[in-house]
């Protein structure tokens, strides 16, 4: 259940989610610095896939994904990058592996045309959080190939 969430021996319910996010990533940051040998392994880490569900975040209050046929203009986002890739950019900035952020969040921002509901016709319910293919996410593996390569 979303509502519960381990925090060592603890059960916790209704913890903050970006709470949440942050122990989960530091511990993860943990067991990357404690177990893998940058000699012989490049960490690359995808930075956070954003949602379209609230128009306000693109200056449009009354809308969602739904029937968005563009992406948005410009090379900004109106309400900025979201609370979690500060903690992110924080948790990567204090490991002491080097680890390659994939940083695919701003160029996602920008496709609230993307997203499945956009193109599914009229029916209960947006999915403003899943992504179509081909599209956006094909351009993600070029990013992550141009990485690697």
């Amino acid at each position: 259940r979303w509502d519960y969430i381990r925090d060592g021996p603890n059960l916790v319910k209704n913890m903050d989610r970006l709470t949440a996010y942050n122990k989960g990533l530091s511990t993860w940051a943990r067991w990357v610095d404690r177990n893998v040998d940058p000699s012989k392994t490049k960490v690359v880490f995808q930075g956070i896939s954003p949602t379209h569900y609230q128009g306000k975040e693109w200056n449009q209050p009354k809308k969602s994904c739904s029937g968005q046929l563009q992406p948005l203009s410009g090379s900004t986002y109106p309400t900025g990058l979201p609370p979690s890739s500060n903690i992110l950019n924080n948790v990567l900035k204090n490991m002491k592996t080097s680890v390659y952020l994939l940083d695919i969040t701003l160029l996602s921002q920008l496709r609230k045309d993307a997203h499945p509901s956009s193109y599914s016709g009229d029916h209960a319910g947006n999915d403003c959080s899943h992504w179509c293919l081909p599209g956006l996410p094909d351009t993600w593996n070029q990013l992550l190939y141009a990485a690697i390569s």
